[in-house]
């Protein structure tokens, strides 16, 4: 801003441009919507009238580009007219002669000049057509950098101005031509009639990027004209579908010019990231050119990835890819959806700049024919990463090296087991490039033991610092479409997958936090999976191993026995059900509660204690048989609390809350009938019903208060 108030920029008096570029700036960076306009309209009046000797419209462009990137609104329909008209112009009319060397002004400096050589391509042939930013030259006019700034912010005009046609014929036309509007297809300028402005630019700009893919068949003399050649392909193709979606009358023509195109560039890796706006034209015109794009497609979801997974720029653009035209997955059936393996593998290898991408894309690849894959390819994510690190040293080992393992013997490195028979379908697996659930080894284990020497790298625990985040938004969609026969599988899974983890502590701890908490998320929404899958639970609960590797999912797994185990949640509740789950649960409390003399008493969290017990308690209330055994357990406890061994373990906080919960359930106990309405509530339908259901604590200390004045105290 102005350091004074008598100091007041303005660029209506200036007439050099140069000092109106330099003026314009300041003006623009203050950020007043007048300040924007007005300077669009001085920069438009620039461009318009014929410039003195000595200056030129190359200061002018960056200034407009700046104008309609802050407020595209400011110019008028008479403006946009007038630029589009200079911008076709500087587009198709360069000159074709190289620019002439500024004299030195030395004594020794010769007056007479040398013919203007012509400008050449970038394999150095001698141009036969018009001028573009591929063209080479050792010196450039100055309506050739016109040409090269014209078509720098071609792409942002045709977005804010290009797709808006004139309510008036152009004054050139014919006075008997049709006055209705501009008609759908574009109208060839003849001598007697000239193309609306935005038409003629259009027409300009469609010939410059066709000259432009032409030219990018060319073999570059030079190695940056060969990084310029790919960044122009992709600026050409990227205007050519923005022109399409203007005017349908383009699309056949682009789509047969870029059919040719991608049939050259789909086997050079240097040109991946071209491929992938070639892609979007497809998808966004093939149907109306009536034209078969699948192997277009297939090509790009199942090579590129495969083989570029550790490019990082093209990573990012991919995603942004799949991200932009996340509808195409909602097919379970096309492309797309398949190769959703291939995507993963982006993540695992770039998983620090892609994460917040695959949040936005995860929910469009889930549905119940890939929830159990990805959830697999979600824990295994880590394990991939170490797997691609093994496949890029793979492949750039000698190919003497690659034979010279013995397929009899055990590998002894992971390089050598990447081509061993033993482990070669478990690489092929993880490393596949579309959806086989129907393929899978019968266990990765070995594979994961092989690839723990790879635990530690950066990569991969920066990967594994992804997965807790992923896990948790797949529970959270798969939510909202699973049915039970879904819900049971991946409860399932859950309980078997938590012994089959890649070795990286901190993510297992992770992993095992979000198993627990939606573990207890899903059987709330399927409470009758405790009784169809009492097997696979009761053999998961009597591990005590379980409870102290894995205390978060074994604590939300006892809970949920507690809470749904029951006749008003499934029928088929027996008595012999209940009676199995008590006796294999206590088996586990009598287990890490038991003071043995001589020997170590296990540790495990207070809570898994305390949730165990309540869950006892809750089972004896629905079969009262039981109520004996757990009171006479819970009155045990304080000499478990008192134990120097416990009191060395746990702190006194902790084993505090162990007494006072076990003397609240082992005083609700003496009232059965009110224990079994405390612990066996309605099934919640109605708010009144949840509140009770929120309020059991509160019950509890009631009870324990009503009974025993004296809190806390319990008989020996």
């Amino acid at each position: 801003m102005s350091p004074c108030n008598d100091l007041v920029l303005s660029c209506d008096e200036i007439q050099d441009t140069k000092l109106l570029s330099l003026v314009s700036s300041v003006l623009l960076a203050q950020g007043s919507r007048g300040e924007v306009a007005a300077v669009g309209q001085r920069v438009v009046q620039g461009l318009e009238r014929r410039l003195p000797e000595g200056q030129s419209a190359r200061f002018l462009l960056p200034v407009l580009a700046n104008v309609i990137s802050l407020s595209p609104g400011s110019l008028t329909e008479e403006q946009t007219n007038v630029v589009s008209k200079k911008l076709a112009d500087w587009l198709r009319y360069a000159s074709i002669q190289q620019g002439m060397a500024q004299p030195s002004g030395g004594f020794f400096s010769s007056p007479r000049t040398k013919q203007p050589a012509p400008i050449t391509e970038v394999d150095g042939a001698v141009a036969t057509d018009f001028f573009t930013v591929l063209s080479v030259a050792q010196h450039y006019t100055q309506d050739q950098w016109l040409n090269v700034q014209a078509f720098s912010m071609l792409r942002n005009w045709l977005l804010c101005y290009g797709g808006k046609e004139l309510d008036t014929l152009n004054p050139g036309a014919s006075a008997g031509g049709d006055s209705s509007g501009t008609p759908l297809v574009p109208v060839p300028a003849t001598p007697g009639r000239l193309l609306p402005p935005r038409e003629r630019l259009r027409d300009k700009a469609f010939a410059y990027c066709q000259r432009l893919v032409e030219q990018s068949t060319r073999r570059p003399l030079k190695k940056e004209d060969g990084d310029l050649q790919k960044a122009c392909l992709i600026e050409a193709v990227t205007i050519m579908d923005i022109i399409c979606k203007q005017d349908s009358s383009y699309v056949c023509r682009a789509v047969s010019c870029l059919k040719i195109l991608h049939s050259r560039i789909c086997g050079d890796a240097t040109y991946a990231r071209a491929l992938l706006p070639i892609a979007q034209l497809f998808l966004n015109h093939s149907k109306q050119a009536a034209v078969d794009s699948d192997a277009i497609y297939k090509h790009l979801f199942s090579d590129i990835p495969a083989l570029l997974f550790h490019n990082p720029s093209l990573a990012f653009e991919f995603v942004q890819f799949c991200k932009d035209n996340s509808q195409l997955f909602t097919d379970s059936s096309s492309i797309f959806r398949q190769s959703f393996p291939n995507l993963f593998k982006f993540l695992a290898w770039n998983s620090p700049a892609l994460i917040s991408e695959f949040v936005d894309l995860l929910p469009f690849l889930l549905d119940p024919g890939t929830a159990t894959e990805i959830f697999h390819l979600l824990l295994d994510l880590p394990c991939l990463t170490a797997a691609l690190d093994i496949q890029l040293r793979a492949a750039a080992l000698p190919v003497s090296e690659k034979a010279g393992a013995d397929p009899a013997g055990k590998p002894a490195t992971c390089l050598e087991a990447f081509h061993h028979p033993l482990y070669r379908s478990m690489f092929q697996y993880l490393l596949r490039s579309r959806a086989a659930p129907e393929d899978a080894p019968d266990s990765l284990v070995p594979l994961r033991q092989l690839l723990g020497s790879l635990a530690g790298s950066p990569r991969v625990v920066q990967c594994a610092e992804t997965v807790p985040v992923l896990l948790e938004l797949f529970f959270r969609v798969v939510a909202e479409f699973a049915d039970g026969s879904l819900i049971n599988q991946l409860v399932v899974l859950l309980l078997q997958r938590s012994d089959q983890l890649y070795d990286i502590p901190a993510f297992k701890e992770d992993v095992y936090r979000v198993l627990g908490s939606n573990l207890a998320m899903l059987c709330g929404l399927r409470p009758a999976l405790v009784v169809e899958l009492s097997t696979e639970i009761l053999e998961f609960s009597g591990a005590v191993s379980n409870i102290q590797s894995k205390e978060a999912i074994f604590t939300h797994m006892a809970w949920a026995v507690g809470e749904f185990l029951s006749v008003s949640h499934d029928k088929r509740c027996t008595v012999e059900q209940i009676t199995r789950f008590f006796e294999t649960l206590e088996a586990v409390l009598f287990e890490i509660t038991q003071l043995r003399p001589q020997a170590s008493t296990p540790s495990c969290a207070p809570r898994a204690i305390s949730v165990l017990m309540a869950t006892l308690t809750k089972l004896a209330a629905r079969s009262q048989d039981l109520i004996p055994r757990v009171s006479m357990f819970l009155s045990k406890m304080r000499t478990f609390v008192q134990s120097p061994a416990v009191t060395s373990v746990y702190c006194e906080e902790d084993l505090e809350e162990i007494l006072i919960r076990a003397t609240e359930l082992m005083n609700l106990l003496k009232m059965p009938s009110v224990a079994q309405f405390v612990f066996t509530p309605p099934v919640a339908s109605t708010r009144f019903q949840k509140e009770v259901n929120d309020s059991l604590p509160l019950a509890l200390r009631m009870v324990t208060q009503l009974l025993e004045p004296a809190a806390g105290s319990m008989p020996v």
